[in-house]
């Protein structure tokens, strides 16, 4: 018998092979000078390529949106020939690749901004956390307040990333509003103190989230989103909502009018705890429509357990799929997992990112 964990799917617009999504994986390896993706990451995600359904690592939407040294843009034309070369080699393994559309908020610092800015969010508050400047790691610095009047160009910014994401080929897109980058300080009274139409009541907090997702799917259709949701992480001192129910209930009700395809669920703490308040987690997942990923510290088991449970739709792995190129196939196979890296996760070459061996090589 054949685990439903290995078996196909259709999320939205997107059929799938299998269950098992690549969850999106920071590593710090754009071309310096512009924040390009090239031949080396076709490579990395080629090999990755026997996964349902790829969601690359953050990709910025604009300058303005980089938090990080060294992670790829998707709002010029040399960025869009990268992922081109990324969506093309991914595509001829048999793949399917969205494109994780990013803006950091205040989760930068004024050396990774033009003209030496300050990084933007929805209120002027610092997060205290910390970022690779390309040197080393340093805390965020503290962000300017958006106008009101600037928040048009930015969900322009998302709209012009999707129409890049569709002509680099991608079949899909994930919007991040997870893990405390702007969408996030949108949603959560703690990092969200502002007065106007995008703050205060939880229906304007989701007003931002409901406006970039429209501008989104007005680009690639509802079938062809996805939206990535952690309301039970404090990552990057993000803080919790006073009434966590209540506003990301609302920001999955924003999702379900607009129809898109999949919800993917950090389940818990970010790399942490798998814990939340008894059925918090799970009456918002029942809350959603469409397809649920599941993310979060899940081993070969408990993914096969959660989607035969038929509650969960298709799991995520991050971590495991760093150095283990074939891990959807090692995992249909029950055969052993390269150990996980010590080295090599941020920033450098192919050593620590192209170099793991699959199941094929090591029997070579």
């Amino acid at each position: 018998m054949t685990e439903t964990l290995f078996t196909p799917f259709a999320i939205g617009d997107i059929d799938v092979k299998n269950r098992i999504v690549m969850a999106p994986l920071t590593r710090n390896r754009a071309r310096a000078e512009d924040d390009t993706p090239f031949e080396i990451h076709a490579e990395y995600y080629a090999q990755r390529a026997g996964a349902g359904l790829i969601i690359t690592e953050g990709t910025q939407i604009s300058p303005e949106g980089k938090g990080y040294a060294w992670t790829p843009g998707i709002h010029s034309a040399a960025q869009v020939a990268g992922w081109r070369k990324v969506t093309d080699a991914v595509h001829a393994k048999g793949g399917r690749i969205a494109a994780q559309l990013w803006h950091v908020g205040r989760i930068s610092h004024t050396s990774l901004q033009a003209g030496g800015a300050a990084p933007v969010a929805p209120s002027a508050i610092g997060a205290g956390s910390k970022t690779f400047d390309g040197t080393g790691f340093v805390e965020t610095s503290v962000p300017r307040a958006l106008d009101l009047d600037e928040i048009p160009r930015v969900i322009e910014d998302y709209r012009k990333a999707a129409r890049n994401a569709d002509a680099a080929g991608f079949d899909g897109v994930e919007i991040h509003a997870a893990n405390g980058y702007l969408i996030d300080q949108f949603l959560r009274d703690t990092s969200n103190r502002r007065t106007d139409a995008y703050g205060g009541s939880v229906e304007n907090r989701v007003r931002f989230l409901a406006e970039v997702v429209a501008a989104v799917t007005g680009v690639l259709g509802s079938g062809r989103v996805g939206v990535r949701l952690s309301p039970f992480s404090n990552a990057n001192n993000v803080g919790i909502d006073s009434d966590t129910p209540a506003t990301f209930g609302a920001a999955i009700d924003v999702l379900n009018a607009a129809g898109v395809a999949f919800l993917h669920m950090v389940e818990g703490q970010t790399g942490g705890p798998r814990d939340w308040p008894a059925g918090a987690l799970e009456a918002l997942r029942d809350r959603f429509a469409g397809a649920y990923v599941a993310n979060n510290g899940y081993t070969r088991d408990t993914a096969i357990a959660a989607v035969a449970s038929g509650k969960v739709d298709l799991v995520a792995f991050g971590k495991l799929y760093i150095s283990n190129p074939d891990l959807a196939e090692r995992l249909a196979a029950n055969a052993p997992l390269n150990p996980l890296p010590t080295s090599g996760l941020y920033g450098g070459g192919r050593e620590g990112y192209t170099d793991y061996p699959a199941l094929v090589d090591i029997a070579a």
